[in-house]
């Protein structure tokens, strides 16, 4: 480090941190002094490439696998997530659907947890600058109130998408996404490989290809391998921050101080701290996906630009989230969807269908002697959740009926999603949760906690796109 002492210490590199530090930069002085500290290392796309390839790279010294990064208690569920510069915008897969209003309202709609402290209305103009550095591409129509194209044109629809867009318009459209539909900002247009995690293409929005410059900024300090654990609070302040740096304890104090981790981590470092927030590290978890394989009779599914080519919204909205759980559709063009009879090779669609969850307090992260390493515990799905799937099944038939449908295969759920939500919830009340609107803690006052561990509840949309609108939201109105 340069110095003892900053303006600003952020934790973490990845879209929370970075979308943050990209608004707070263009407000801040040009004598502002950042630190930034980062769990991993840079390991750029080109060596995990090779990685992906079987070859060897000498950065792969430097992944840290997400199973030794936590203790998993319960090992039927899995938390895949990246460490290193960019965090998870490493291993995730590009969906960029905005929340639906309702999504914020969920207890004065429908009786369900809680309200956000902030509605759809305060994000709208966020979500339309993180469309904007994302370089989205996405539909004109949206089941979202959204105004104008985005920054590039819709991905192409397939046969199928095409009947059930005839058929239900705006509730089911090409899926707005961070993989390019073409050229652009530095990336090349996705060649539906649905390899997304590492996109041999480099189609995919990450924070090494962003371009946001924050990094690069002469105000930032960006240290590698710095393991953060704990701060130091004295009377309600944030006065330093505790971590390792090749095997070394080491502080360092900030005026203001920035927890842009993931979740799970995010919570550690809390209850490292001594934090006694009744709803700390409670309530984690992700929405749950599954699989259904639809046969076609005679009709072969082609086309279709990239790897979720639509997305699908009828049994999303609606009275019926007083009793059970939204349920967004994400239709896939994977390729190894195929059938194996003579002639029917092609005869099939596939859609993801993701249901919200809500968060249980038997679902939670703790700290352990260990200081760098949590427990994390994931109980079990929510009746509201399992109800959901049991209403999917009752009505995709019909919702499917404009196709000429042979059968349904329902897949087993699968173990994990990406999307680590919930720890720090963001609340009016400081006795339901961690945050206030603009993710500042309750009781720290100069501290923020970024990211979807402050989601009140956690929608059936995919969570990048929101939880970096609301950084730059955060980071806008307190500066």
């Amino acid at each position: 480090m340069k110095r003892d002492g900053y303006d600003l210490v952020v934790v973490g590199t990845g879209f929370a941190s970075s979308f943050f530090l990209k608004k707070y930069l263009e407000k801040a002085s040009r004598d502002k002094k950042i630190l930034v500290l980062e769990r991993g290392h840079f390991y750029p796309h080109d060596e995990r490439l090779k990685a992906k390839r079987g070859e060897k790279s000498e950065f792969q010294k430097y992944e840290e696998p997400w199973e030794s990064a936590i203790n998993n208690i319960s090992p039927y569920k899995k938390w895949p997530f990246t460490t290193g510069l960019g965090g998870c915008s490493n291993c995730w897969w590009g969906c960029t659907p905005r929340f639906m209003p309702s999504d914020f309202k969920m207890k004065s709609l429908y009786g369900i947890e809680q309200d956000w402290p902030i509605d759809y209305n305060d994000l709208d103009q966020y979500y339309y600058e993180a469309e904007e550095l994302m370089h989205v591409s996405g539909p004109e129509g949206t089941p979202f109130p959204r105004k104008g194209a985005y920054p590039l044109p819709a991905h192409e629809f397939s046969i199928v998408d095409k009947i059930l867009h005839k058929t239900y318009g705006k509730k089911y459209i090409s899926q707005p996404t961070a993989r390019a539909s073409r050229a652009t900002n530095g990336r090349n247009r996705c060649m539906t490989s649905s390899t997304c995690d590492t996109c041999p293409v480099n189609a995919k929005f990450t924070i090494e290809n962003s371009n946001l410059g924050v990094y690069d900024d002469e105000r930032v300090e960006l240290i590698y391998g710095a393991q953060v654990y704990s701060l130091e609070i004295i009377q309600n302040v944030v006065k330093k921050v505790c971590f390792i740096v090749n095997g070394k304890e080491q502080t360092v104090s900030g005026e203001v101080v920035v927890l842009g981790a993931n979740p799970f981590f995010n919570s550690n470092i809390l209850q490292n701290a001594g934090d006694k927030s009744p709803l700390l590290g409670k309530g984690v978890g992700e929405q749950l996906g599954m699989q259904v394989l639809i046969y076609l009779d005679g009709m072969s599914n082609v086309g279709g630009s990239t790897w979720v080519n639509a997305n699908g919204y009828m049994l999303y909205d609606g009275a019926h989230r007083k009793d059970y759980a939204a349920c967004l559709m994400e239709v896939s063009n994977a390729p190894y969807y195929i059938r194996l009879e003579r002639g029917k090779y092609l005869n099939i669609a596939s859609i993801r269908l993701l249901f919200e969850d809500i968060p249980l307090e038997k679902n939670y992260v703790n700290n352990t002697t260990n200081k760098l390493v949590p427990d994390v515990h994931h109980v079990e799905r929510s009746e509201y959740t399992l109800k959901g799937i049991e209403n999917m099944k009752n009505e995709l038939p019909k919702i499917l009926s404009c196709l000429p449908v042979e059968k349904l295969e329902y897949l087993s759920p699968f173990p994990n999603e990406g999307h680590i939500i919930g720890g720090t919830r963001m609340s009016s009340d400081p006795s339901l949760g961690v945050v206030d609107k603009h993710m500042i803690h309750h009781k720290y006052r100069n501290l923020l906690v970024l990211g979807a561990g402050a989601f009140t509840t956690y929608s059936a949309s995919n969570p990048t796109l929101t939880l970096s609108a609301m950084s730059l939201f955060a980071a806008d109105k307190i500066f």
